[in-house]
């Protein structure tokens, strides 16, 4: 991550901390997709996942002054995420409500080249092949791949020891790779 990319969220945290409200905002939307992401790999379902994550941000926004900046933002906020989401499931898990998964891919724009069309596809397909991932491999696959974070920030987002992250990575990848045949079947080679 770039030291301007941290400087930039000391300086909003500096401003929220002072009461701007449009300083929040502007956090909330530096990091509202990624988050939404890693909530949706742990819950698999993207409404809920949004729920998840306005409380999460409540309790970011709640929390602010308690941050003492010995890690990165990002890091901080994710483990908030991330932890958020765990409850949820936990909570869903207590009062035995049981729905099944369903695929709930975004809305696309019409593509208007080619590449355009591949990519959304491509995105189509991965994200349908992580919905059928174990909830932890797919959130250390995203804090690694989407968020481009290390192993230790993500020990420090999930609790997970370095060998259950190497561990998850490994099989997550393969997993990955085996829906996205199950799917895809002799076109995935189109895919990757």
């Amino acid at each position: 991550m770039s030291k301007d990319r941290l400087h930039n969220d000391d300086l909003l945290i500096d401003r929220v901390r002072d009461g701007d409200m449009h300083a929040f905002r502007l956090l909330v939307e530096k990091y509202k997709d990624i988050s939404l992401s890693l909530a949706c790999s742990i819950l698999k379902d993207r409404d809920k996942a949004e729920d998840v994550l306005q409380d999460a941000f409540v309790k970011v926004y709640r929390k602010l002054n308690s941050f003492r900046g010995t890690s990165a933002f990002a890091t901080w906020l994710y483990r908030i995420v991330v932890n958020t989401a765990y409850n949820a499931l936990k909570k869903e898990k207590r009062q035995a409500f049981i729905r099944e998964t369903e695929v709930d891919l975004p809305e696309t724009k019409e593509p208007e080249k080619y590449e355009d069309l591949k990519r959304e596809e491509q995105q189509k397909y991965i994200n349908m092949a992580m919905d059928k991932l174990k909830a932890d491999e797919a959130l250390v696959l995203r804090l690694y791949y989407l968020c481009d974070l290390n192993s230790k920030e993500i020990r420090k987002i999930t609790g997970f020891s370095n060998s259950k992250i190497k561990v998850d990575l490994h099989r997550g990848r393969n997993n990955l790779y085996r829906q996205l045949e199950r799917i895809l079947g002799t076109e995935i080679k189109d895919l990757l």
